[in-house]
């Protein structure tokens, strides 16, 4: 009979983080500063709307200013870095999210690449991503970040394991395989095109599922006794894992909703109050 994995319980882990980070809210509203993370949307996609309004509510539990900037679907690219130089040169936001995705129209990169990298919480410029991938990254992205702090949290070894992950994002898989790498595991990287990936995802001793497909890595493509990190999130609360199959081989696994996720956001609240704790130290 196979034994239960352990379940990397995110809601657990970022509560540690928010907790460990009330302290420090508390400790910079003591010396005048209070941490604020500016959140910038562009147009009316509901799901974008939903996950500012998450992040927003997020920072206002623990105190932290939450200010939200709204532009129009038809707002050029020329207008937007307007107005993340804007938030650039305001002292008092320590953080600037520009909510994924944009309008087509929207030069992204552009708009990314505006935000000051003392200011980028969520790991999102290229001098951010050049900084995580030689392992000095003052805020590398925030899913990444997420899932080496719930292998942390769970005192789940990195070094020497083969790490497969599945997926090539520049904010998530390309990111999470350069710190793993950077934490001496040996690391492949695969994508929705790799050929014959089951067999490589089965040599994994770690597995990062971060291909934006639901229910896309099998159970019988497991490695017995491997862990399982599942960043993927799709309608229905689906993860990119076939959670039943995959939890049956694996010794670890994240659940979707519940895992990576709250972690996710947990990070980027401490990215925001570490960038007010550097504007107090000078």
């Amino acid at each position: 009979m196979s034994k239960e994995p352990v379940i990397l319980d995110g809601k657990k882990v970022s509560d540690d983080i928010k907790a460990k980070l009330a302290v420090k809210v508390q400790e910079l509203k003591l010396q005048g500063v209070t941490p604020c993370l500016a959140t910038i949307l562009v147009g009316d996609d509901p799901a974008s709307a939903t996950y500012v309004r998450m992040k927003g509510s997020a920072c206002e539990r623990l105190g932290i200013i939450s200010k939200k900037v709204v532009l129009e679907t038809s707002t050029t690219t020329e207008e937007l870095i307007a107005a993340i130089q804007e938030l650039n040169e305001d002292p008092n936001v320590h953080g600037i999210l520009l909510q994924h995705p944009v309008p087509h129209h929207i030069d992204e990169r552009a708009a990314f690449d505006a935000i000051d990298i003392k200011k980028d919480v969520d790991g999102v410029t290229t001098l951010g991503f050049s900084q995580n991938a030689f392992g000095f990254a003052d805020y590398p992205s925030c899913t990444p970040a997420a899932i080496i702090a719930i292998m942390d949290y769970y005192d789940l070894p990195i070094e020497g394991k083969h790490a497969v992950v599945v997926g090539r994002s520049p904010i998530l898989g390309k990111p999470v395989s350069m710190m793993l790498l950077n934490r001496n595991a040996t690391v492949t990287i695969c994508h929705s095109r790799t050929k014959n990936l089951g067999e490589i995802v089965s040599q994994g001793d770690i597995v990062v599922a971060a291909v934006g497909k639901p229910n896309f890595i099998q159970g019988d493509w497991i490695k017995p006794g491997a862990v399982v990190l599942d960043a993927g999130y799709n309608p229905g609360n689906i993860g990119d894992c076939d959670y039943e199959a995959c939890a049956k081989v694996a010794s670890a696994i994240t659940p979707v909703p519940a895992g990576v996720g709250p972690v996710t956001i947990a990070t980027l609240l401490k990215h925001t109050v570490e960038s007010a704790e550097r504007t107090v130290q000078g």
